[in-house]
């Protein structure tokens, strides 16, 4: 608690010099007027008055204590006992306060032996975190602020201050929730494209193609960030939501010219250079049709203006940035990327399989050194046919 009430004005007046804060309070309230009363014990007791017997008057005066209850045909009605209200208002009521000495019967002053102390200050409320004290300083942001940049100059405004170890800051709201969006985005993405890779696998079963595919999303992501940049925006939850929403849109394009070129090679038994010629030359009119259509649809969002607009605008810059500049590299690096992992499955398998001479030969009996090249030979020869 006393570092508490030394720690928090220091930090509220830290933040408060941040140009990157407005409208900053603070739940701490440690300047609560209070009294403090000291018993003459000694002189109490030549009265025969105990402490618990001054607790229960004072109770009686100012802690609305039930004394009663009567009923009506309607209602019921409960007697509260306390001094008259306007005498509530300050410490000098106590001043006025008797409490009866059971040795004499008498009424005895409470000054007589109660000495008050009004120079403390206390709290008025007392906030918990997990069971600890705390205090809680709330902000808003300046325009044209992000909140990451925001995050990020609290920190160092506390680290400046020497705040002590012993305080466990952390932050609550929406800045909890930038912190958390921020640390699982990372396994989203991740988990999103090992999801597409698994999908086209198995749909061209495939090892390779797929990564084919998958090639034409850095751009993409490359496309979105140079226009954010651009633009002045920040790489916002938004913003990343476009990122992961091009994953599913890029890799249409790859799609189409994969397909068709995989379908020419296993069914018209034309070559991988072949393939995807043909797969570039027809299928550049639907590429450019659906991306189009994508871009288009992404326009309004950008150029939007009015309520929720700072919402929707980063998600189409996003989504605009990605499609223009991966859509012009993709157009030239997919094929490329198709013949050189074509090329190397295929040499991965030569190294796999085993020669026809050699599985022949494993298939025949042990033959002694001097007949088993001819042995080989022939039945290589015979095989031709």
């Amino acid at each position: 608690m006393n570092e508490l009430i030394e720690w928090g004005p220091r930090v509220l007046d830290a933040l408060r010099k941040l140009p990157e804060l407005q409208d900053i309070a603070t739940d701490q309230q440690t300047n609560a007027p209070s009294v403090v009363m000291l018993i003459d014990r000694d002189t109490a007791a030549r009265f025969g008055i105990q402490p618990q017997l001054i607790d229960d008057t004072l109770y009686d005066a100012f802690g609305q204590r039930p004394i009663a209850q009567y009923f009506t045909q309607l209602n019921q009605y409960r007697v509260i006992l306390e001094i008259v209200p306007e005498l509530q208002r300050g410490p000098e009521a106590l001043e006025k306060i008797y409490v009866r000495s059971p040795a004499t019967g008498q009424m005895v002053p409470l000054s007589t032996f109660v000495r008050l102390d009004a120079t403390k200050t206390n709290y008025l409320s007392i906030s918990h975190q997990s069971q600890f004290p705390a205090v809680t300083i709330s902000f808003n942001l300046t325009s044209g602020t992000a909140l990451g940049t925001a995050l990020n100059a609290i920190r160092t405004a506390e680290t400046v201050i020497g705040m002590p170890a012993t305080l466990n800051a952390t932050f609550q709201g929406a800045a909890q929730a930038f912190q958390s969006s921020l640390a699982t985005q990372p396994y989203l993405i991740g988990a999103a494209i090992v999801v597409v890779y698994l999908i086209l696998g198995m749909l061209y079963e495939s090892y390779i193609h797929p990564i084919t595919i998958l090639s034409t999303l850095p751009s993409a992501g490359v496309g979105a960030l140079l226009m954010l940049i651009l633009f002045d925006y920040d790489l916002s939850v938004i913003a990343l939501i476009g990122i992961i929403l091009l994953i599913g849109i890029v890799k249409k394009n790859a799609i189409m010219m994969i397909d068709f070129a995989l379908d020419a090679e296993r069914n018209q038994g034309l070559s991988p250079d072949e393939a995807i010629y043909q797969a570039c030359l027809l299928r550049f009119r639907p590429i450019m049709m659906t991306t189009m259509a994508a871009l288009l649809g992404g326009i309004p969002l950008m150029l939007s203006h009015g309520a929720g607009s700072e919402l929707r605008r980063p998600l189409g810059y996003t989504i605009v940035g990605g499609l223009l500049l991966s859509q012009w590299l993709t157009l030239y690096t997919t094929p490329v990327v198709y013949l050189y992992l074509t090329r190397l499955s295929a040499l991965g398998k030569r190294r796999l399989r085993p020669s026809r001479a050699q599985r022949i030969f494993s298939a025949h009996a042990p033959v002694p050194a001097e007949h088993g090249v001819s042995l080989v030979q022939e039945s290589h020869v015979a095989s031709l046919p």
